[in-house]
């Protein structure tokens, strides 16, 4: 039976991964949102979904494992993963994703990264990392 995704708001993700060593933010949104709308510092990627097709990648729960074993971490399974997308729903998909395969400490960044449409559709301006104040950066 997979383990079920914990949900937590944006500040909680952030307090409860600076009190948790080894805690990974785990961004599942594509390169170019990665790279050009900004990432929370230290966040690991790995895209769930990538541009062009927008297709589920079958591969993704061993792209991540690869992941945190190329960043040391000796247990993948085991390690704390907050998972992180512009909005909060593909992050989940993709975190029960990773329950499926035996991840077993995983939460959802609700609101994600750049939170819920406004009236007027846009982003950034409701709720989100971004609006809350945490810290991001652009590469």
């Amino acid at each position: 039976m997979p383990t079920s995704v914990g949900r937590v708001n944006p500040q909680e993700a952030h307090a409860m991964m600076r009190r948790t060593p080894g805690a990974v933010l785990l961004d599942v949104r594509s390169r170019v949102e990665f790279d050009y709308v900004g990432h929370p510092p230290g966040a690991l990627h790995v895209a769930w979904k990538e541009f062009p097709n927008w297709e589920i990648d079958p591969h993704f729960a061993g792209r991540v494992r690869a992941a945190l074993k190329e960043h040391g971490i000796a247990d993948p399974e085991g390690t704390p993963i907050f998972a992180i997308c512009r909005s909060g729903h593909r992050s989940l998909a993709a975190a029960e994703e990773l329950a499926r395969h035996g991840f077993r400490a995983l939460y959802n960044v609700e609101e994600g990264f750049e939170g819920d449409k406004d009236a007027a559709g846009h982003r950034n301006t409701v709720n989100g990392w971004r609006v809350r104040g945490l810290p991001w950066e652009q590469t």
